[in-house]
Parts: structure tokens; C-alpha cells; sequence
């Protein structure tokens, strides 16, 4: 049996002990009823696009599920977190190559084929299993994460290889909705704009926000009646550690075909999967481009993460960003933790910038994550070994 017991934590729900794990490109009608937590890659094919990369869109469903505040106290059954030092990180980007996927954007846009494209990098470290066979251990990290950089949509699902039950590992500070559903109204908040400061928040990022907000509104009117979508909040300033975001927010009424259907997740998921943000638009075209200039693969990150309750029919799914993975390695105790960063880029770029955006929305999450800073600047995650 598995060292570390399943659990999983996003939104005000707490699960225990892994019964299942769905397909849900294969069986969306499953999550029509139970309790189901998510995580999709960016990858995976839901009918909404593909970079054309293989990725994965699974559920899983627990034996013991609780409020978050009425959930036991796990803190004496906790592994203390050990990551990885802090100068062991290395990019699928270095600085060099990631200017120049900004630059051949640029000349996309130019081109005519894309007004926007997020380009990402994805970090990585060893992190092997323990002595004992016990995989990193998911809470404590995300306990680290929610006391030093707490985030709205924070989410964490750890279900150990070695059972009945497909593996996973992913802890997220995500600050993006990507969807919620509450009695019929689908929600999105995309986030575009980034800065330390709200001082620091440019036309650029504002124009971008605007742009990616309207392809937001378009996806949602694929499953939403006419009329109902509406953006109720444009441009706002949210204050995070270390950094501050531009917020819109999309609201639409899902059609009466779409709410009653055994598939509602497959169209949902096929009309606005990857989110808007992540991606760019036109969305096929941004991911084309990406799946060009990428080197690795997504996976969780810039995927989807949450829950989804059918017997409610409410939904709670944040935009996996922020995002720590972990997977085991070929060797017995192997084993590699993954985070990602990217900025969203248009003409209106500058290569170096947004390097160093990459580096903001990085630094103080790695940093958690490894302990002490490999240097006085603190800035771990912006090393250029690839």
C-alpha cells in the first residue's frame, strides 16, 4: 500500500481516500453525479483544441469528503517537506531562447496568424522518493504555499502510485477562476497583467486583458444562452504576494439544452478548454504556435484543477497556474517536482520584460518551495541553465 494515505483540498472541500479515477474526455457524464476532483493538463484534447501534444483530463472520486473547516486535523500524521535546494532548478527555456519564442510571436502577430500567445517554461528539480517508498508529501507542501503565499484558488490532489487508483500529484497557489457553476451560471475570471505594483501595470497589459476577456466571452457563448453573457467586472486590480494582476470576470445563463445534458462537462469543457488566458487568440493559432516554440510539455500547469459536484451541480475549477507536479522518475526512487511560468505575449512585447515577468511569477513560489534563496536576490527561478 502506499507510504502517504490520498487527499485532496481545493475550494472548502477536503477529500480522503481514493475510490476511482475517470476519463473525463472518455466518460464526462460520469461527473453528473458525486464529487469529483479535477485536474487536466493543458494538453489534453477536450474538443475545445489541442497543441497536439498528449495530455490527460481525469476525476477522481474519494470515499470521505468534509467541509474545509470541519475537516480532522492531519498536522501529527504530516511529513515534514523537504524540496529541492534551491540552485537545482533548471528551465526548458533559457533566457536566450525564451526571448527569441517572444520574438518569433511577435513576428506571428505580424504576420497576421495570432494577435496573442502565451509562451511558457517550465522549471525542474529532482526530488526523489524517500528511504521508505513515500513519495513527497503534497499537504505539507501546500501548507507551505497557503501560509507564505496565499492564494483564492488554491489546490492541492495527492493520490500515491502503488494502489487500485491512477496516481497524481499537483499542489497549486492559483489566483485565476477558470470556471465556476452555481445554479445554471457559468464563471470566468481571466487574469491578464502582471506587475509588483499597480504603478507598474502598462496599456499593454490592459489591451491584452481586454483582448483575451472577448475570446472568453466568445467561448462561453458556445454553451450559454443568448443575451446572458456579460462581462460584471473589467480591469480590476487584485493584490497578491509579491505581485498585483489585472481581473475581468464573465458571467453567462448555460442554455437549457446544455444543463440538462448527460454530457453538460464534455460541452462545457469543449467550449472553453485550455482556458483563454493560457492559450491566446485566436486559440487555435496560439496553440499551434506554442505546441512550435515549447520545448516541454504543460501537463497541470495552464491546465485545470478542482472540483466538480454533480449531484449539486456546482463546479469550482481554477486555472492551474502557480503550479507544482510531481512524477516519478524510470528508477525505483526517482522523481522530478515541475512548476511553470509564462507571460502573454503581442506586439506590443518586449523580450527582455517579459523574461523578467516569467522571473516574477516564479521567484517567491520556488522559493517556498526550496527554502532558502540560492542567492541575496532571492531570485531562484531565474537561473538560464536549461
Amino acid at each position: 500500500m502506499p507510504a502517504t494515505p490520498s487527499w485532496a483540498r481545493f475550494a472548502g472541500r477536503v477529500a480522503t481516500d481514493a475510490l476511482e479515477c475517470v476519463d473525463v474526455a472518455r466518460e464526462p457524464e460520469r461527473l453528473r453525479s458525486g464529487l469529483w476532483f479535477v485536474v487536466a493538463d493543458f494538453e489534453a484534447d477536450l474538443g475545445g483544441g489541442s497543441t497536439g501534444r498528449p495530455g490527460r483530463a481525469r476525476a477522481w472520486r474519494f470515499a470521505h469528503v468534509s467541509d474545509d473547516d470541519a475537516a480532522p486535523d492531519r498536522r501529527a500524521h504530516r511529513r515534514r517537506w523537504a524540496g529541492p535546494p534551491s540552485d537545482a532548478w533548471r528551465t526548458s527555456l533559457d533566457q536566450a531562447g525564451y526571448e527569441a519564442a517572444v520574438a518569433r510571436v511577435r513576428e506571428h502577430v505580424l504576420e497576421g496568424d495570432v494577435y496573442q500567445a502565451n509562451v511558457c517554461r517550465v522549471l525542474a528539480a529532482p526530488l526523489p522518493v524517500a528511504d521508505d517508498g513515500a513519495e513527497p508529501d503534497a499537504e505539507a507542501l501546500a501548507v507551505i504555499l497557503g501560509a507564505g503565499n496565499p492564494a483564492p484558488h488554491a489546490a492541492a490532489i495527492h493520490v500515491p502510485a502503488g494502489g487500485d487508483v491512477e496516481p497524481v500529484w499537483v499542489v497549486s497557489a492559483s489566483p485565476e477562476l477558470y470556471l465556476s457553476l452555481d445554479g445554471g451560471v457559468l464563471t470566468s475570471g481571466p487574469i491578464k497583467g502582471t506587475a509588483r505594483t499597480p504603478g507598474g501595470l502598462t496599456a499593454k497589459d490592459r489591451a491584452e486583458n481586454v483582448m483575451i476577456t472577448d475570446l472568453v466571452r466568445n467561448d462561453l457563448q458556445r454553451v450559454c444562452r443568448a443575451g446572458t453573457v456579460d462581462v460584471i467586472d473589467l480591469l480590476a486590480v487584485e493584490q497578491h504576494p509579491g505581485l498585483v494582476h489585472l481581473v475581468s470576470r464573465v458571467r453567462g445563463v448555460l442554455t437549457d439544452d446544455v444543463a440538462v445534458a448527460p454530457d453538460l462537462w464534455g460541452q462545457v469543457l469543449g467550449a472553453t478548454f485550455p482556458p483563454g488566458s493560457v492559450s491566446g487568440a485566436p486559440k487555435s493559432s496560439a496553440l499551434r504556435i506554442i505546441a512550435a516554440l515549447e520545448p516541454a510539455a504543460r501537463g497541470p500547469y495552464c491546465g485545470a484543477v478542482g472540483w466538480v459536484d454533480g449531484d449539486a451541480g456546482r463546479a469550482e475549477l481554477a486555472v492551474g497556474i502557480r503550479t507544482f507536479w510531481w512524477e516519478r522518475g524510470d528508477g525505483s526512487g526517482d522523481g522530478t517536482l515541475r512548476f511553470g511560468t509564462g507571460a502573454g505575449i503581442t506586439w506590443g512585447s518586449d523580450p527582455e520584460a517579459e523574461w523578467h515577468e516569467t522571473e516574477l511569477k516564479a521567484e517567491r513560489l520556488i522559493g517556498l518551495a526550496s527554502g532558502p534563496p540560492a542567492d541575496e536576490s532571492g531570485r531562484a527561478a531565474s537561473s538560464d541553465r536549461a
